[in-house]
């Protein structure tokens, strides 16, 4: 049987509970550490589970930064310096991933705090985490405010990828699951995945078929 909450439960709900039903409602979310770098050079680390796709031509992703009624330091260095990283987080590094959402200050680095470790490439001045296997770099695109709940959606264009090669597909597909990625359902509860399958691309009156991880085709599906 199921509960049915109605809106007025959820509007008189305690604020932490609410925060926990709501963010657990959208599934499993990808979990990554974006790096940042003021303009005194103090390198900033901070967990977000709002990265999405947004296109590959150009390659864009968003995210979204929470309301400024705290310092959000990602966000104040992304709108100095136009660039940040993109760092997926993977089994050997959870945990001290999580930290990094502790409220630090502005003149505390999360890489020092949390045994975390810095990596940088020409051409782009924000901090990497070295022990994450899948990481980019972006250069800020637009900002966009969403007047409804005073958050912001940050866009950025991928400059450089990081990526283990074997994970790398003859498709282009890359298989994070063997690079031991992570991914969080509501505020805290970090999970390890079990791919079913890939599919062939769907088409009508078309049986799909099983692709095995390299994109090749197995067999179709009953």
């Amino acid at each position: 049987m199921q509960y049915n909450i109605n809106h007025d439960e959820l509007v008189n709900m305690e604020p932490r509970y609410r925060a926990q039903v709501i963010n657990s409602l959208s599934g499993f979310k990808s979990a990554n550490l974006i790096g940042t770098r003021d303009q005194k050079n103090i390198n900033n680390l901070a967990m977000f589970s709002s990265v999405f796709h947004l296109g590959a031509s150009p390659a864009l992703v968003g995210f979204i930064s929470r309301p400024d009624s705290v310092d959000r330091h990602t966000l104040g260095n992304i709108q100095q310096t136009k660039q940040f990283t993109i760092n997926q987080v993977n089994e050997s590094f959870w945990q001290a991933a999580h930290q990094t959402s502790a409220r630090y200050g502005d003149d505390e680095c999360e890489f020092k705090q949390t045994g975390l470790t810095p990596h940088f490439i020409d051409g782009v001045n924000a901090p990497f985490v070295e022990e994450s296997r899948l990481k980019y770099a972006l250069t800020l695109k637009e900002i966009v405010p969403i007047q409804l709940n005073n958050t912001v959606l940050v866009i950025g264009e991928i400059t450089d990828i990081l990526c283990e090669q074997a994970a790398i597909k003859n498709d282009g597909y890359i298989d994070i699951e063997s690079l031991n990625t992570v991914m969080v359902s509501g505020l805290d509860s970090y999970h390890t995945s079990k791919r079913l399958s890939r599919l062939s691309y769907a088409k009508p009156e078309e049986l799909q078929k099983k692709l095995s991880v390299d994109g090749e085709t197995e067999k179709p599906l009953n």
